[in-house]
């Protein structure tokens, strides 16, 4: 009996203890493992996994770039190229600086790499200075090929196709903005040495679009017709053009616009370019004619605004407002994209105004058209510098800044839903369907020239203070040899 009750008493004990025990060790498991939900929460850089999304945008990017053959392109992309930075300086300051670092920041997310943008008023000397002190940055964006040119001949600039793929130059690229990317090298031997970015065009003709169509006028597809919508406007007593190349220090520059829209539409591109190279003098009947051609709407008083003499006294940016008055002054207005800033107040596209190509004159040199714009050159080659100026190539590299507004693109794989202005869209639709383009010739001449006696000898010419053939042969005389 003694021993069953010890052996009762034992068994109470023993559970006990292992009840205790057992209690104990539940505290010890609910402590211990808030570590491990600690742990867990750090495992919840599960949450960078969230960025999910972007890497997989980012994938396809990479190999989208890696599809047009564009290898550094896509090694960004796949973040090869992170920590880099890539320097960069050119013209836009102020609003336009925004504008850029604006429109290449979700590059730079998706790749780390970081472009230094430093924008200059004085461009052009402040770029000269850094190239001879062997400073320049890795890129530079140059609003005129004529200065890269003369960096590009003294070996101071990678040839283009060392960074980006020639097949996808020729493939995203009109082949006349090739064209204008080839240039001599220190050896003289001709080579792509940038690629172009955006650009403005100038082969534009505006109108009076409500007062146009209540008229009854048509826009003109030809030269034909523009002349005899010309020749209707004056039999309605009415003057057709709104005409003014007044412009202080430089009074005289729309006029060498018309003169270059004008060799394009009655020459040969090759006889155009070498007249921007000097080897067509202005006294050549080429040139002759492409003037005298606009000269016969210039020199008739029933043609302009104002007649002749308020030619080179109005105000270029003053020229198109009559357009506005009611009943109009004037009906077309032929300057660059930019104009619309001069537009008075208030003024709405396709209601109040549109636009239309400048017809061609002569067909056999189809349908050319007169640009600006800014080329992007490299002075160093690095796996970073490779991908941002493939980057550049792309239509992906001007996106940002059509959605802002003020820039066109040239690039084939731009969509026309990227443009944030109708206006702007449209005039895409124009380009697209040029047959070849060339650059301003004044910006690209000599300044003596180009920015001086061409100036000059066309205010000269329709202010009737000089002959067609005495100004052409004092332009000829002040080029530089």
């Amino acid at each position: 009996m003694m021993k069953r009750q010890l052996f009762v008493l034992l068994t109470v004990v023993l559970l006990f203890s292992m009840i205790v025990a057992a209690c104990g060790g539940a505290v010890q498991p609910t402590t211990a493992p808030a570590e491990p939900v600690a742990t867990e929460a750090p495992a919840a850089p599960a949450e960078p996994a969230a960025p999910a999304e972007p890497a997989a945008a980012t994938n396809e990017q990479a190999a989208a770039a890696a599809a047009k053959g564009l290898t550094e392109l896509a090694n960004a992309y796949n973040g090869d190229y992170k920590g880099t930075v890539v320097t960069m300086t050119g013209p836009f300051t102020e609003a336009d600086a925004v504008i850029f670092n604006n429109s290449i920041a979700e590059f730079e997310k998706a790749t780390g790499i970081d472009i230094q943008y430093e924008g200059s008023k004085e461009f052009e000397a402040s770029i000269t200075v850094r190239v001879q002190g062997n400073d320049a940055p890795d890129i530079v964006d140059f609003p005129q090929p004529g200065l890269l040119g003369t960096f590009a001949s003294q070996g101071k600039v990678i040839p283009v196709t060392d960074l980006v793929p020639e097949s996808w130059l020729a493939q995203n690229y009109l082949e006349s903005w090739l064209d204008m990317a080839t240039m001599a090298g220190p050896g003289g031997t001709s080579e792509q040495y940038g690629v172009w970015h955006r650009f403005n065009a100038k082969s534009l003709v505006w109108y009076p679009k409500a007062a146009f169509e209540a008229a009854g006028y048509a826009v003109p597809t030809s030269w034909e017709e523009l002349q005899a919508l010309q020749d209707q406007i004056v039999a309605d007593g009415d003057t057709p053009w709104c005409v003014g190349i007044e412009s202080g220090a430089a009074t005289g520059w729309p006029a060498t616009d018309w003169t270059e829209d004008f060799m394009l539409r009655t020459t040969s591109l090759e006889n155009y370019d070498g007249w921007v190279a000097g080897t067509l003098p202005f006294a050549s009947p080429e040139v002759q004619n492409a003037i005298e051609t606009f000269a016969t709407i210039w020199n008739d008083d029933a043609m302009v605004f104002g007649g002749r003499p308020a030619i080179v006294t109005t105000f270029f940016g003053d020229a198109p407002a009559p357009m506005f008055q009611d009943p109009p002054g004037c009906w077309l207005h032929k300057q660059g994209n930019f104009i619309t800033s001069f537009f008075p107040e208030g003024k709405e596209y396709g209601v109040d105004y549109g636009v239309f190509y400048m017809p061609a004159v002569d067909t056999a040199y189809g349908k050319p058209f007169l640009v600006a714009g800014d080329i992007m050159a490299a002075f160093r080659d690095r796996p970073e510098i490779r991908a941002v100026m493939q980057f550049f190539s792309t239509g992906e590299g001007i996106r940002g800044w059509l959605a802002a507004g003020g820039a066109l693109g040239m690039q084939k794989d731009v969509d026309l839903s990227w443009y944030g202005s109708d206006l702007e869209r449209d005039i895409a639709v124009l380009v697209a369907d040029a047959t070849s383009v060339r650059f301003d010739a004044s910006d690209l001449m000599p300044g003596e020239v180009g920015a001086g006696s061409f100036w000059k000898g066309m205010t000269d010419y329709f202010s009737g203070a000089q002959s067609l053939d005495k100004v052409l042969s004092e332009i000829d005389a002040s080029w530089p040899r």
